[in-house]
């Protein structure tokens, strides 16, 4: 079966349901990074995005920052080592050629601050480019040598952690609880198999401004009030839809802190997603599991150093083997929790909006997630437990029922019952071994 990233796997949904139809554009584009990234200067320099190569066949001939299919968003947290404060600042993604609508904000940062940047990308594959001295210096990693994880790369991550963590075990750096969601469950994280998906924590909760000109803009409140008539540009992603859409939903709150680049207002961020979910997720914990798609070396097959290197640029313990990432595991923990959950608040997730066109709601929306999800990674063949889940496309091929066959659903945790008890003592050991890292 194809692979697919676009929207969250979506366009592997079509494939699956409607296969006559044909997928977004899906090119592989390369982001320019500018020099110094983690200076005030750096941080407010727009970064480019232009072809990785130029094959019509494919599409990938053309990388428009405005087209959904193709544009890439940036992420940076930066860490005070005086306040063990956190911040984020998003800096801006623009064409090659262009400029942008307005000048993006230069940050004020805090004296030797320690600075991360994280990349998203609605496409296939998103390379990063730019000095190799640069690039170097600033611990940047888009995989292994010449094989990349795809949507998903970042900049000095572990040593933001590092910094992060230690502030938090002191006691100067305060992570705020989950506290409960409407359904007297506890809220989510990105680390909840209510949330995750086949390539989980990937992307950003960051969303750009489109002028009506077609010029990108930071999304401040300023930007907002001159630009008339401006769309939102968003990276649909595991961070996004958590923050934007799961939390409001069901009566959830995401930790948000000061965005440097609008005074005054707060964001969500991967890093903040990422610290939460360490200090309070617990059994069953998502950690990125060895058949992820980003994971997988050039030949589709597993590969524990690039599952070890996609984790440290998410706050994630290293496996010591395969086995602690397992996907078989990470298949069964996708049944036990996410069915059930989204039974329990299907009301409130159909009522609210769907991140994307192709579902009519955020239910339908979420289901067909789960059920790519479960096709992508294999699980069927893994676990030999068909998919209790199924949507319902009209015409158009928008996804608008879903269902969750609570007869074959009963069956799934039944055979999966003799499993509980290995699973829930790996994940045991996954949540001890995080808190010593």
């Amino acid at each position: 079966m194809k692979r697919c990233h676009l929207f969250e796997a979506l366009c592997l949904i079509v494939l699956l349901l409607a296969p006559g139809m044909l997928c977004a554009q899906n090119p592989n584009c390369t982001i320019v990074v500018p020099d110094a990234p983690f200076t005030a200067q750096g941080l407010a320099t727009p970064y480019v995005l232009l072809p990785t190569d130029s094959n019509p066949a494919d599409g990938s001939f053309e990388c428009h920052e405005t087209n959904s299919g193709s544009s890439a968003f940036v992420q940076a947290a930066i860490f005070d080592p005086a306040t063990g404060q956190i911040s984020v600042y998003n800096p801006l993604v623009i064409d090659q050629g262009s400029v942008p609508a307005s000048a993006p904000v230069v940050p004020k940062l805090p004296e030797h601050a320690i600075v991360a940047i994280w990349f998203g990308y609605n496409g296939n594959v998103l390379i990063q480019a730019g000095s190799a001295a640069s690039l170097k210096a600033s611990n940047c990693v888009n995989g292994l040598p010449g094989n990349n994880f795809g949507q998903y790369s970042y900049c000095n991550a572990p040593a933001f952690f590092k910094a992060a963590n230690r502030s938090i075990r002191e006691g100067r750096l305060r992570v705020p609880r989950l506290g409960f969601a409407s359904d007297r469950q506890i809220c989510p994280t990105v680390r909840d198999f209510f949330v995750v998906d086949q390539d989980q924590s990937d992307n950003l909760p960051v969303t750009y401004l489109i002028s009506s000109g077609g010029l990108l803009a930071q999304n401040t409140q300023a930007n907002q009030a001159a630009m008339t008539g401006a769309t939102i540009l968003g990276n649909p992603s595991d961070n996004g839809l958590l923050d934007r859409f799961l939390d409001p939903a069901i009566g959830c709150t995401p930790w948000k802190v000061d965005d440097l680049a609008d005074p005054g207002q707060k964001l969500p961020g991967l890093a903040l997603n990422e610290l939460q979910a360490r200090a309070y997720q617990r059994a069953s914990v998502g950690l990125i599991p060895a058949g992820d798609p980003m994971v997988l070396d050039a030949a589709g097959t597993t590969d524990l150093g690039k599952v070890n290197a996609y984790r440290r640029g998410v706050d994630q313990p290293d496996a010591r083997f395969l086995g602690e990432a397992d996907t078989a595991r990470y298949c069964r923990n996708m049944l036990r929790v996410a069915p059930s959950r989204l039974l329990l608040d299907q009301a409130a997730l159909t009522a609210g909006p769907s991140p994307v066109p192709s579902a009519s709601n955020l239910f339908t929306f979420v289901t067909q997630r789960f059920m790519a999800s479960y096709d992508i990674l294999g699980c069927g063949d893994l676990v030999h437990i068909p998919d209790p889940v199924s949507v319902t496309l009209d015409v158009n091929g928008v996804a608008v029922g879903a269902t969750i066959d609570l007869p074959a659903y009963n069956r799934c945790k039944r055979e999966l019952a003799p499993y509980d008890r290995q699973d829930q003592a790996a994940d045991d050991d996954a949540v001890k071994t995080a808190s010593t890292n």
